[in-house]
């Protein structure tokens, strides 16, 4: 997906999140902010928003100073979540149900003073909202051939709610080998390597690391390990909007993006209402 031109006031109003988060200082900020200009000046029409964006990003990180700006917004992320999931694992979930809150993981805003009550509200309102695209079955019927899948995150405190999906995946095709695959290392809340091992996810199946800090998986980008099971896998789900963004143009059946069109240009690529809750199969 190329940039729309919601992008570039989508990113600066970011990089201000980014400065106000990861420092007191002043001085520091107004650096920041400057050095994001300079890198937003090399955007064009052929890029892409989420691999432009992460570039400006972690160049706002080096002007700053801190390597991590969101750190503790993605610990108060995964505690809420992590506390919200424990209370729906008790219950007899079935896969489809589970497929629906790993959606709904990729829309709660986890922002400060976000209570857990407010959340498992949050998430029982959206539970009675119907997929506007649904090609889940499809997705099971792949999964009841497959040899592996790769399960590509994206935030903090939704990858919760994926987990409880792959463990319903594992639970009902148990002879599917799972990847799951996280950033090297910060760039906004996206979900790390550390951070999928922290919540678990050797349990659910192999954790590997796209090999970039980039957001989504720019496949000129990844490395030659992630690249290897990228391309074995017989089965791809990829989580959220920075995943679509960089595979769209890829035209690849054995892909689906679960996630909701939360802003208007994904909403014009995918031909669908701002705020749809979506199960899409690539063509």
């Amino acid at each position: 997906m190329k940039v729309h031109y919601e992008c570039l006031p989508c990113i600066a109003s970011q990089c201000q999140r980014i400065v106000e988060m990861g420092t007191e200082d002043v001085e520091l900020r107004k650096r920041g902010i400057i050095a994001a200009a300079r890198l937003i000046g090399q955007m064009n029409e052929n890029s892409v928003p989420a691999v432009i964006g992460s570039r400006v990003f972690l160049g706002v990180y080096g002007a700053i100073g801190n390597d991590d700006p969101f750190g503790e917004y993605k610990e108060l992320s995964n505690r809420l979540a992590e506390k919200t999931v424990s209370n729906l694992e008790e219950q007899n979930i079935d896969i489809k149900t589970a497929l629906k809150l790993a959606i709904i993981g990729n829309v709660v805003d986890f922002a400060v003073g976000y209570s857990p009550e407010q959340l498992e509200e949050d998430v029982r309102r959206m539970l009675g909202e119907e997929l506007y695209r649904d090609d889940s079955d499809e997705l099971f019927d792949e999964l009841s051939r497959a040899r592996s899948l790769l399960y590509l995150t994206d935030n903090c405190g939704e990858i919760y709610f994926d987990r409880l999906f792959l463990r319903r995946v594992k639970e009902a095709y148990p002879n599917v080998e799972i990847y799951v695959a996280g950033k090297e290392g910060p760039v906004i809340n996206d979900a790390t390597v550390d951070d999928l091992r922290r919540a678990g996810f050797e349990r659910m199946g192999r954790v590997i690391s796209t090999g970039t800090r980039i957001v989504g998986v720019p496949l000129g980008e990844v490395s030659e390990e992630f690249m290897e099971v990228f391309e074995s896998a017989d089965v791809v789900i990829a989580k959220g909007q920075g995943n679509f963004e960089t595979l769209s143009e890829v035209s690849d059946p054995r892909i689906f993006y679960l996630l909701r069109a939360k802003c208007r240009p994904i909403a014009r690529e995918l031909g669908v209402p701002q705020g749809a809750l979506l199960c899409i199969r690539s063509r």
